[in-house]
C-alpha cells in the first residue's frame, strides 16, 4: 500500500468486472495501447468545437468527431498537483490528502493507474511534465520534460540552448517570439521521444502518459504561432478587470500580487492572450504529428487516446492570467476525449456530467481489471461505448479546492515577498498562495446551473447559460431558492458519496459497490 497504508490487509477487496474480457474482446484482437495526453492550462473553451469563433486546435477538435467527447467535464481541483493525483488514482483530493502543489508526496490510495497497468501486463511510459506522487522506479520508460526544459542528459544541441532560454523567463513570459523555431519546443521533442521510444515496444501493450507542460507559463511561442493570432484579433473576452471586485477580495488580491510578481502584466494582457493562443495552435500541431506516427508505425488503430488537462487557465477573464482562486469554469472546466477502438464516434458532446477522477476506473475497465479500493470516480466505459447507462449518475459533477483552514485576508501579514508567493526582482509570481488557496470550497455542475459553496457558508449560484463569467449571483435570490436548495441538497449528497471509503471493514461486512463504480445506483 501507499503511504504506509496496509496493502496486505486489503488483497482482494475489489469490484468485480468480467464485461470487458468478453465483449472488448471480440472489437479487437489484443489489449489495447493507451495515450493520456494531458496538456496543462488549457482552457476548454477557447477551442472551436465548444463554439469559439477562432480554430485554435483545428486537428484535436477533428480527432474528438471520430470518438466521444465531453463539454461538461471538470478536473477534481484546479491546481496541477492534486488533480494529476487525483486523476492517477481516481480519488478526491480530500481523500488522497493531496489538496494543494505541497503535499504530493503525502498521497493516501491502495493502487494507482500504473499499478494497475503493470499489473494487467502493459509497458508503461511517462513522457513529459509529472508533478505529481510517480516515481521512476514505478515506470518502464522515464523520460520528463518540465517547464523549464527536459531533465535529460542526452539533450541535443538546440535542446539545451532552448531550455537555457526557458530558464531565463523565470516562469513568466516572453513577449517576443520565441528563438530556435519549432523543433526546439518541448512538445516538439516529446513526439520524437515518444516516436523513438514505440520503434522498441514489443508485442506488450503500452500505457503512455504524454504530459504536455504547455500552454502553462512560461507563455513564449516561436513563430508562425506568435504572430497567427495576433492581439488585435482576438475575441473580446467575457468578463474585465473590473469584474474582479465583483467576484471578491481574493480576486482582487491575486491580481494585486501578480501585478508585483509580473511587472507590466495588464499593459500585456492583450500579447499575453496571443502567445497563449498561438501556443494552442503549436501544440495541436505537434498532436497532429504524434498521431501521424502512430499511424505510421501501425499502432494506431489499436489505441485508446484520452486527450484532457489538468485545469484551465484564466486567459484575460477578470484581469487575470494562469489561475489561483476559486472555482470559475475557466479554470475548473477541462477539456475531456475518447478516441479509438470499442468508442462511439458523435459530433456533439455526450450530455453527461464528469471528471478527471471518472479516467482511471475507465481505464481499469478497458484493461479488464477490477478497480481498485478507494476509487471515487466512475467508469465511462458504457458511455463511451454508446450503451445505456443511468442518467442520474452522471447529471451532476463536483470539483474541490482550498488548502483548508480559514481565509488569509488583508487583515492577515501581507509581505507576499516573504512568503515566496512573489519574487524579489519582479519576475517571478507563483499564484498558489497562502492567500489564495486557504479555506474549504466545492463545486456543483449539473445542466445549465452551478453551485459554488464554502466553509464558512457562502454560496454561489449562477445560471451558466445566461451568466458565463458567473458574475450575477443568484444564491440570495428569492426567485430562485428551489433551484438553490435542490443544487445543495445535491451538492450534499454528492459530500456524502464521496467520503473517502478506505479502509473498509477488515472482517464479516462485505462491501459493495456497482460494477462500475457509480456512486448513486
Amino acid at each position: 500500500m501507499k503511504n504506509n497504508f496496509n496493502r496486505k490487509a486489503f488483497a482482494g477487496i475489489s469490484v468485480s468486472i468480467s464485461v470487458l474480457s468478453s465483449v472488448f474482446g471480440q472489437e479487437t484482437q489484443k489489449n489495447p495501447n493507451i495515450i493520456i495526453i494531458m496538456a496543462d492550462q488549457l482552457r476548454a473553451d477557447l477551442m472551436q468545437r465548444e463554439g469559439y469563433p477562432l480554430n485554435t486546435m483545428p486537428f484535436t477538435d477533428s480527432l474528438a468527431e471520430k470518438g466521444t467527447w465531453f463539454n461538461r467535464a471538470y478536473t477534481a481541483a484546479p491546481a496541477s498537483g492534486p488533480a494529476r493525483v487525483s486523476m492517477l488514482t481516481g480519488r478526491f483530493p480530500s481523500a488522497t490528502h493531496v489538496r494543494s502543489n505541497h503535499n504530493i508526496k503525502d498521497a493516501f490510495y491502495t493502487k494507482d493507474l500504473f499499478d494497475v497497468a503493470r499489473e494487467q501486463g502493459y509497458t508503461t511510459v511517462l513522457i513529459g511534465k509529472n508533478h505529481s506522487h510517480l516515481s521512476p522506479d514505478r515506470v518502464d520508460y522515464w523520460s520528463p520534460y518540465n517547464h523549464d526544459g527536459q531533465d535529460s542528459k542526452d539533450k541535443s544541441e538546440i535542446g539545451q540552448a532552448f531550455d537555457k532560454y526557458l530558464k531565463t523567463l523565470d516562469m513568466y513570459a516572453d513577449m517576443q517570439p520565441s528563438p530556435y523555431g519549432v523543433e526546439a519546443q518541448l512538445p516538439h521533442r516529446m513526439v520524437d521521444d515518444a516516436s523513438h521510444w514505440i520503434d522498441s515496444v514489443s508485442d506488450k501493450p503500452f500505457l503512455m502518459w504524454f504530459s504536455i507542460a504547455e500552454p502553462h507559463n512560461p507563455y513564449q511561442t516561436c513563430e508562425p504561432y506568435y504572430s497567427m493570432f495576433p492581439p488585435e484579433s482576438l475575441p473580446p473576452m467575457k468578463s474585465s478587470a473590473e469584474d474582479m471586485k465583483i467576484k471578491g477580495e481574493e480576486y482582487v488580491l491575486l491580481s494585486e500580487m501578480m501585478g508585483q510578481g509580473h511587472v507590466g502584466y495588464q499593459k500585456n494582457l492583450q500579447r499575453l492572450r496571443s502567445i497563449y493562443h498561438g501556443m494552442l495552435r503549436m501544440i495541436d500541431d505537434q498532436l497532429a504529428r504524434f498521431v501521424d506516427e502512430l499511424k505510421k508505425k501501425g499502432v494506431y488503430d489499436n489505441t485508446i487516446i484520452v486527450f484532457i488537462a489538468d485545469h484551465g487557465d484564466y486567459v484575460g477573464e477578470y484581469g487575470l492570467m494562469k489561475k489561483g482562486v476559486g472555482l470559475d469554469d475557466v479554470i475548473a472546466r477541462i477539456p475531456m476525449q475518447w478516441t479509438g477502438p470499442g468508442i462511439k464516434a458523435s459530433v456533439n458532446p455526450h450530455e453527461g456530467h464528469v471528471s478527471i477522477i471518472d479516467i482511471f476506473p475507465t481505464i481499469c475497465e478497458v484493461m479488464g481489471a477490477d478497480i481498485p479500493a478507494g476509487v471515487q470516480g466512475r467508469s465511462l466505459w458504457p458511455l463511451l461505448q454508446g450503451k445505456e447507462y443511468p442518467e442520474e449518475e452522471f447529471e451532476s459533477v463536483m470539483s474541490q479546492d482550498g488548502f483548508g483552514g480559514m481565509y488569509y485576508t488583508r487583515n492577515d501579514a501581507t509581505d507576499y515577498r516573504e512568503e515566496g508567493a512573489v519574487g524579489k526582482k519582479g519576475l517571478f509570481f507563483d499564484e498558489l498562495n497562502t492567500w489564495t488557496q486557504s479555506g474549504t470550497m466545492r463545486m456543483l455542475r449539473k445542466g445549465d446551473w452551478k453551485l459554488v459553496y464554502d466553509m464558512d457558508g457562502n454560496g454561489q449560484l449562477y445560471n451558466l447559460k445566461d451568466d458565463p463569467s458567473e458574475l450575477d449571483n443568484l444564491f440570495g435570490d428569492k426567485a430562485y431558492e428551489i433551484i438553490k436548495n435542490e443544487m445543495v441538497e445535491n451538492l450534499l449528497r454528492w459530500e456524502i458519496s464521496a467520503q473517502d471509503p478506505i479502509p473498509v471493514p477488515r472482517q464479516r461486512y462485505r462491501f459493495k459497490r456497482n460494477e462500475h463504480n457509480y456512486l448513486f445506483r
